[in-house]
């Protein structure tokens, strides 16, 4: 389980306006901590921080130490607005982490054994990831940083379904308790160019031949 590190100051001026200008003039990030038996509460973040902390995708789905004002909270990002053209962060909600209660998360899936993968090397096949992050439920000690698929035996033609995987201990598959059997990866033959497909390059190609000739 990782630890990230944020720091947060508590905020009073609320109201869709009172995030704009937040954004605007003085640089913050407005975000809402919310859950366990506390009150929710708004709070700003540094826009700088916030961008260092995001280029670690595992902060995506590890625990959080906020420091609002001094004070710590263990976190989960739990929702995240970005702008819709230009992809800056507008609005972040945590989720508080209470120690001996469950919670659920969104977790990476990882591929182990891909170039050594006995579809790929022997067979020829291609991997296809088809699930790129699952739904876990565990105890805050228990949650993993990823959810790791072995593909070192898995041939061309098979798919790996969510009830082949092992979860990490204390872990489990929210999907599975929805009988929600994911496939979440698979390795499928390579595709070859055919002589069909040649065949209908070659009307274009003459085409642009004529038009050079003209």
């Amino acid at each position: 389980m990782s630890e990230f590190t944020l720091n947060a100051q508590a905020r009073t001026d609320l109201g869709k306006g009172a995030s704009r200008r937040l954004r605007r003039n003085a640089n913050l990030i407005p975000a809402v901590i919310y859950g366990g038996e506390s009150a929710p509460v708004s709070v700003s973040l540094e826009t700088r921080e916030v961008a260092k902390l995001l280029l670690n995708d595992a902060a995506y789905s590890s625990i959080l130490a906020l420091n609002v004002d001094g004070k710590k909270e263990n976190v989960l990002i739990k929702a995240m607005q970005r702008h819709p053209a230009k992809s800056f962060v507008m609005h972040v909600d945590f989720i508080r982490v209470v120690a001996g209660q469950k919670l659920t998360a969104m977790i990476p899936v990882v591929l182990l054994n891909e170039d050594t993968c006995v579809g790929v090397k022997v067979g020829g096949g291609d991997i296809f990831r088809l699930t790129t992050e699952l739904e876990v439920t565990c105890l805050p000690q228990d949650l993993p940083d990823a959810i790791e698929v072995d593909m070192l035996n898995i041939e061309v033609g098979q798919i790996v379904h969510l009830n082949e995987i092992t979860a990490p201990k204390g872990v489990e598959f929210v999907a599975l308790s929805h009988d929600n059997n994911l496939a979440v990866a698979s390795v499928q033959p390579a595709r070859v160019a055919t002589v069909e497909d040649e065949n209908q390059d070659q009307p274009a190609a003459a085409a642009e031949g004529e038009a050079e000739e003209k």
